[in-house]
């Protein structure tokens, strides 16, 4: 009894510094966040209290909603595109053959480039004149074909997708690839022995033993795409007419350009509740699947 009790003081003790770090860089900023919400402030004249007010115009303001539309825009391109993409290519690389270990490598190398960076390459492939892409439909005789892909409200959700999809997909290649090299050997040879082979194990035996994964990884595709920002802000800052701006970007503009802290914290507070409804959402629904699998 005593060491159980002296084992729990030193785990609370191991944990206290972690949980000080996490209330103070995490729970404060959110606590901060939501009392300046229910401000009118510009950081120089004196508070106001409005009360639910800033929540109030926000959700009647035709450009936040677009906003949201946009992040849902995002989200199903991390879904569709990023999720099965990584999978696709831990499915490849997931074999003992020469030069493996340089095209993981090759496959991660955007993830780990600074999102920054990431945009100001992709902008310059999509560059009207110089660009890429226009130079190479010019070269094969597809002129008609040439876009202002970042500058037309038709095509700019769609190449600011193509961009996220090809900055993130490594990163679940990663984890996909990890669970995979977790299967045992004993399973795929009896599939093999079975006569699953090809894309019959795959499905019927690689992914149902993987699930667990998948479901961590549509979670963190969710999340990931209401926290989108340096990626659209570098390559279009929301433009043409709003018409690429996601929730982080309308925070961003109405608190720093607009310089309206308490709007701004209300938006932040928006965005962390439609976060944590979907993933909430997500959750119950890969629950309900886990307990069926």
């Amino acid at each position: 009894m005593h060491t159980l009790k002296r084992t729990s003081w030193a785990i609370a003790v191991g944990l206290l510094p972690a949980l000080v770090i996490y209330i103070g860089i995490a729970v404060v900023p959110i606590a901060m966040s939501v009392y300046y919400s229910l401000v009118d402030w510009d950081g120089l004249s004196d508070v106001r209290y409005v009360g639910l007010d800033n929540f109030k115009e926000i959700l009647t303001d035709p450009v936040f909603w677009n906003a949201v539309k946009n992040n849902v825009i995002m989200m199903a391109t991390g879904l569709a595109g990023q999720l099965p993409l990584g999978l696709l290519l831990a499915l490849a690389l997931n074999r003992t053959m020469r030069g493996i270990p340089f095209f993981r490598t090759v496959g991660f190398l955007p993830v780990v480039i600074s999102a920054v960076i990431v945009s100001l390459i992709w902008s310059k492939m999509y560059g009207v004149e110089a660009g890429l892409i226009n130079q190479f439909l010019g070269l094969i005789g597809l002129d008609a074909w040439k876009q202002n892909w970042l500058g037309s409200a038709a095509w700019a959700m769609l190449s600011l997708g193509v961009t996220y999809i090809w900055q993130n997909c490594g990163l679940y290649m990663v984890i996909y690839l990890a669970a995979l090299q977790n299967i045992p050997s004993e399973i795929n040879e009896a599939a093999v022995m079975d006569g699953a082979t090809g894309w019959k194990r795959v499905l019927f035996v690689t992914i149902p033993m993987i699930r667990p994964t998948i479901w961590v990884t549509v979670v963190f595709a969710i999340s990931n795409s209401f926290r989108v920002f340096d990626l659209i802000y570098v390559m279009t800052a929301g433009g043409p007419a709003h018409n690429t701006e996601v929730m982080t970007i309308y925070m961003y503009i109405n608190t720093f350009t607009n310089i309206r802290f308490g709007y701004g914290s209300a938006a932040s507070v928006l965005i962390l509740l439609f976060s944590l409804i979907v993933i909430y959402a997500a959750n119950k629904l890969t629950g309900k699947e886990g307990k069926t699998a």
